[in-house]
């Protein structure tokens, strides 16, 4: 449990599929949280409440903090009875890191980048599969979206393993901003996308970054143009798809394999 929360008297933690987020429920908490430095991930506010909510929002985001307006049924479920009174607060599991550091923690290791992007991740469970897979192949990083992903809160952390706490996680306001930056440092950009070259056939071992689509659609279409290149997994069988996070680590395993000579 983060060292803030035992400030919050007027708080509750959430407990869901095993303790898996922590959450501040009702305003005061929230306000007070929001003013010690908290490691907030999200807030959430309702659609419908009035009253201070809107400062409380305000401060969230000159904080740089996502905020989320939800029905005031959703709140009732996150917060199971709590009087959350409009807002919650999502505390995180990990502080995030940024493209900066990724990028120099490749280079004090004396090796190209691998950084793995995860281009609108919905699902907390595929998300913490990824970062997982991510901490044992080696890779520098992982960037993932501030908007339409999910974050690194307690589902994530407990998916990963712990590898959550060990693996540099850069969220930034625009995906396609970021591919741009990782370019311009001299980072290939690869795709996974059905059309792509054979993964098996395509050189991954310089520097380089791998972009997972999301659960249902995939990459984005501006994502999509973003790449340099595109890659794709040869499928056998009538299914023609592959969960996010097994396709990820088919890739990032193909990366290890090419990076690392292992040729047995």
């Amino acid at each position: 449990m983060p060292k803030h929360y035992e400030k919050f008297n007027g708080g509750r933690r959430e407990e869901n599929e095993g303790a898996d987020k922590t959450l501040i429920c009702g305003r005061n908490a929230v306000t007070e949280a929001l003013r010690s430095g908290a490691n907030i991930d999200t807030l959430y506010i309702s659609k419908t409440g009035g009253g201070s909510l809107p400062k409380i929002s305000a401060m969230a985001s000159k904080l740089d903090i996502p905020v989320k307006q939800v029905d005031d049924r959703k709140l009732d479920n996150m917060c199971r009875g709590a009087a959350h009174q409009g807002c919650a607060a999502m505390l995180g599991c990990a502080e995030y890191s940024s493209i900066d550091e990724i990028l120099a923690d490749a280079e004090q290791k004396g090796e190209p980048p691998f950084i793995i992007i995860c281009d609108e991740i919905e699902d907390p469970h595929n998300l913490g599969a990824i970062i997982r897979t991510a901490e044992t192949a080696g890779a520098h990083g992982i960037i993932i979206p501030k908007r339409r992903s999910a974050s690194l809160n307690y589902t994530v952390h407990k998916t990963s393993a712990g590898a959550a706490s060990w693996v540099k996680v850069a969220r930034v306001p625009n995906l396609t901003a970021a591919v741009k930056e990782l370019k311009d440092r001299g980072v290939w950009v690869y795709g996974t996308d059905m059309d792509g070259d054979n993964v098996y056939s395509t050189d991954l071992t310089g520097a380089v970054a791998l972009v997972i689509g999301s659960e249902g659609f995939g990459m984005s279409r501006l994502m999509r143009e973003s790449c340099d290149f595109l890659i794709s997994i040869p499928m056998f069988g009538k299914i023609n798809s592959l969960n996010a996070s097994v396709a990820a680590g088919i890739c990032m395993y193909e990366a290890v394999r090419q990076r690392k000579n292992i040729t047995k």
